[in-house]
């Protein structure tokens, strides 16, 4: 890979990471008044207001987002094939569209639950990103907390949830060709 190469599916994953966690701040209902929040609602605001004028939102769900997340891949890998020279296949540019969102997703909420236990040994409980990640983590987590046994004061229902990413991942990655590559 290149330089170039690599300047470009850096800043198109990180910003899509920024339009993920604007969905998933949606879905979870989670404080918009945080400054973390603001932050991701500013960087993805001039484009996805447009977009809700054409694009109607489905239920909780902000279509315009993720339509824009979509976009986001698809430009991506457009631009990397024109970089390498490479014919652009609009077929498979949106199957991988499509894994790459759903794995990104999953990339994103794997490191904000290792961020999240990290911050639960240093910090006090008042920053701001710690709050916001607890909104957008916790639905996932206290379903399995309610199943495991009490373990004196021990949260493993966050080691319980890798685990389960992990696998879904390797699951993924042998039934769908080009899921680890993405």
């Amino acid at each position: 890979m290149n330089a170039l190469s690599f300047l470009v599916s850096t800043v198109f994953d990180l910003y899509l990471m920024v339009v993920i966690i604007r969905i998933w701040l949606q879905l979870a209902k989670a404080d918009f008044y945080n400054p973390f929040s603001q932050f991701i609602v500013k960087a993805t605001q001039p484009i996805v207001a447009p977009m809700r004028r054409v694009i109607p939102s489905m239920g909780g769900l902000d279509t315009a987002s993720l339509v824009l997340a979509f976009m986001v891949v698809i430009a991506k890998f457009v631009l990397l094939s024109l970089i390498a020279g490479a014919a652009i296949n609009l077929p498979t540019i949106l199957l991988i569209a499509v894994v790459s969102v759903f794995k990104q997703a999953g990339v994103l909420l794997f490191w904000m639950l290792i961020i999240r236990a990290i911050l639960s040994w240093v910090s006090q409980g008042h920053n701001p990103i710690e709050m916001v990640m607890g909104q957008l983590t916790e639905p996932l987590l206290s379903p399995i907390r309610r199943m495991l046994p009490q373990m004196g004061g021990l949260d493993l229902s966050l080691l319980v949830v890798m685990i389960i990413l992990n696998f879904v991942n390797m699951l993924l990655a042998q039934y769908v060709p080009f899921w680890a590559n993405v």
